[in-house]
């Protein structure tokens, strides 16, 4: 038996465990109300071994928030896959929206610390975030040349992607309320994933005249 793997193995299986108690807690309770024993108490797991893997509420709280910020950024990787602005940023709208799903507990979260100023995240911002949208704003701004998307500002887009697809969690109640008490199903949710993907891209892509004018000038 390898037990460094073993050993690795379980420690990751308690991390994801609290994690997720933790998500649930934080999202019920907002960072100044939730507790760790009440953490423990969720992942079932005694206190002194969640100060094991988390040694105060604050490392354990931007754990919970890394986690999703991390997932959303890594739903961009088809910025780094294709060059066709459709394909990238249908993906992107897609995957943000797959997300607003999965892990609608961590963007509560999410918004919920924004709202407050960031005063725990406000690092994550001025950095990852920051490196994040630079970068991407980059490859936009490429598209843009090229006569692929019309003449837009990056950021506004992507202020745009992140409130479309972040509102089907943080307002799932509102949602449910309006779609007669119950949650979108499977088809009404991909029914308006669609329709975010959809109404997003044809906002921004160049008509067809401005990408063949801007072909003719790159060969010439």
């Amino acid at each position: 038996m390898n037990l460094p793997h073993v050993k690795r193995s379980i420690r990751a299986e308690n991390e994801r465990n609290i994690l997720e108690a933790a998500e649930h807690v934080f999202a019920e309770a907002g960072f100044e109300g939730a507790s760790t024993a009440a953490i423990a108490r969720r992942a079932g797991v005694p206190k002194a071994n969640l100060h094991y893997y988390f040694a105060t509420k604050e490392i354990l709280y931007r754990a919970v928030i890394e986690r999703v910020l991390t997932a959303w950024l890594e739903a961009a990787r088809s910025f780094d896959e294709s060059d066709d602005p459709a394909e990238a940023l249908s993906r992107y709208i897609g995957a943000k929206m797959d997300l607003a799903r999965s892990m609608p507990l961590g963007a509560r979260i999410w918004t919920s610390e924004i709202m407050r100023g960031a005063p725990v995240i406000q690092d994550f911002l001025e950095t990852t975030l920051m490196n994040w949208v630079q970068s991407r704003s980059v490859i936009v701004r490429r598209w843009i040349e090229r006569g692929k998307l019309r003449p837009i500002e990056p950021k506004f887009l992507f202020y745009m992607i992140w409130a479309t697809t972040q509102h089907y969690s943080h307002a799932a109640h509102e949602i449910a309320t309006l779609e007669s008490g119950a949650a979108l199903d499977e088809s009404g949710f991909l029914a308006a994933r669609q329709q975010a993907i959809d109404t997003i891209t044809r906002g921004v892509l160049a008509s067809p005249r401005r990408q063949i004018s801007a072909d003719s000038n790159d060969r010439t």
